[in-house]
């Protein structure tokens, strides 16, 4: 088939006039589709740098965690450096702490006086029609009017302040053990006389004076002592009050030998050289009965050697 030139015009121009037609059209498509393209890569690298943001976030508070519990960490450290600091420079700056020897063990001696002198273990003033005088004593009295002691004890520090109320006064509990000899070998038992008027009422007694007997007597106890100016050498001191046993021998008429009381005291002793002491004091014994007729009362008056630890 052979086309006319107007043929072949008129095929031209349709083809052209469709191509015109169809060109936008893809143009438009292949165009929206850059956009939606570009559009997805924008917003998958937005979404990229968001989750890099959020990861940098985290690390970031991380991080200052981190930097806070370290900082927290060395503030402590340093609040306990410098208080170390400071202690050290107290301890450095406070005079050196003197180390006081404030319990005491100590050895006691010296003079005693007792009120009353020592019955024997028979009175004969109780037996009808005897003498009650023997070469000027009394009968039945064995002892005099002077003695000697010794004893041992030791102090124990309770209180450097009287428990709270005076600064300086220190309180210590005191046990004392201490020794009186009243007389040495006195004539014990009956007079011949006296062992005459008792056979004749018909008993067999022994000769007269056949025993002799040391007059002692043992006195424990245990009482508070106030000692003053805690920290000087010389220290004066007293016992308000404390509890006596006394124990006696030759015993009582009625076999009787212990005894209870109280005792008073005063006295002050001297730091001598480092922990040794040397002091004097006075001690009053007193007992509120007697032991069948024996009474225990008494003062003692001497000297002491201590030794602080």
């Amino acid at each position: 088939m052979i086309l006319n030139k107007t043929q072949l015009a008129l095929g031209i121009a349709a083809a052209s006039l469709a191509m015109a037609f169809v060109a936008p059209v893809q143009a438009a498509d292949t165009k929206a589709e850059r956009v939606a393209d570009a559009a997805a890569r924008k917003t998958e690298a937005l979404e990229s740098q968001m989750q890099q943001m959020a990861d940098q976030m985290q690390a970031m508070q991380a991080e200052l965690s981190r930097v806070k519990a370290s900082s927290a960490q060395a503030s402590t450290e340093s609040a306990k450096v410098q208080e170390l600091d400071s202690w050290m420079a107290s301890m450095k700056s406070a005079p050196a702490a003197t180390k006081t020897k404030d319990n005491m063990v100590f050895f006691r001696g010296g003079y005693a006086n007792p009120d009353n002198k020592r019955g024997g273990t028979l009175d004969p003033t109780s037996v009808a029609g005897v003498a009650t005088n023997r070469n000027g004593v009394t009968t039945g009295a064995i002892s005099d009017s002077d003695a000697w002691y010794f004893g041992a004890g030791f102090d124990f520090s309770l209180s450097d302040d009287l428990f709270g109320i005076w600064d300086g006064t220190e309180v210590l509990a005191e046990l004392n053990v201490e020794y009186k000899e009243l007389a040495d070998k006195k004539p014990n038992g009956l007079s011949a006389q006296e062992v005459a008027v008792v056979n004749s009422l018909g008993f067999n007694m022994p000769n007269a004076n056949t025993e002799s007997a040391t007059v002692n007597q043992l006195s424990v106890s245990a009482s508070p002592k106030i000692k003053f100016m805690k920290g000087s050498k010389f220290r004066p001191w007293l016992i308000p009050v404390g509890f006596d046993i006394n124990v006696i021998s030759p015993p009582s008429d009625a076999i009787t030998v212990l005894n209870t009381g109280i005792q008073f005291g005063a006295g002050a002793d001297y730091n001598l050289w480092k922990n040794l002491f040397v002091g004097a004091d006075v001690r009053y014994h007193y007992s509120t009965d007697d032991i069948d007729g024996v009474r225990t009362d008494g003062m003692t008056a001497g000297g002491y050697l201590g030794i602080g630890f």
